[in-house]
């Protein structure tokens, strides 16, 4: 059996899709790791350190989810962390060339580690947190696409 799972991503902001994922990601695991990437080619609105902190307090009901953060390859800290396999999510098909992509490159790097397609629920299916971001500018409700303690943060970012 399969103990022990990761979920990576930039979590910029984490929405409530990443949520979801998690959620469920954590009753199919005895353990998930929710891996915050410290690089990203995106532009990150928080440091590391930030995204870390919103995930653990947003996790932190789930005794099974641990929150870290690495540099370097997804799958490098992988197996650093004996992880069998690698949760990613797909919002819609424009999601999938790039994920087809990034889970056939992994498997050639570690065939050991598998990629589990895992697609939020309909109603977060739309979000990004790219969307988030845009949304929060200008001054728009994000109230349903994050938790509360990330929209207060996002808030705080851009109203100071």
């Amino acid at each position: 059996m399969i103990r022990l799972a990761i979920y990576a991503g930039t979590f910029d902001p984490l929405t409530l899709g990443h949520v979801d994922l998690i959620e469920r990601s954590a009753e199919l695991f005895e353990k998930l790791i929710l891996a915050v990437a410290c690089e990203s080619k995106k532009n990150v609105l928080f440091s590391v350190e930030e995204r870390v902190a919103m995930a653990r307090e947003v996790v932190g009901i789930h005794s099974n989810v641990e929150v870290d953060s690495f540099e370097g390859l997804l799958i490098n800290y992988a197996r650093s962390k004996g992880a069998r396999v690698l949760i990613r999510g797909l919002r819609a098909y424009s999601d999938f060339e790039y994920e087809f992509q990034m889970a056939l490159t992994n498997r050639k790097l570690a065939p050991e580690i598998e990629t589990l397609f895992m697609m939020p629920k309909e109603t977060h299916s739309y979000v990004s947190a790219s969307t988030v971001k845009e949304v929060a500018s200008l001054g728009g409700n994000i109230g349903d696409f994050v938790p509360k303690v990330v929209e207060r943060m996002v808030r705080t970012k851009f109203n100071g």
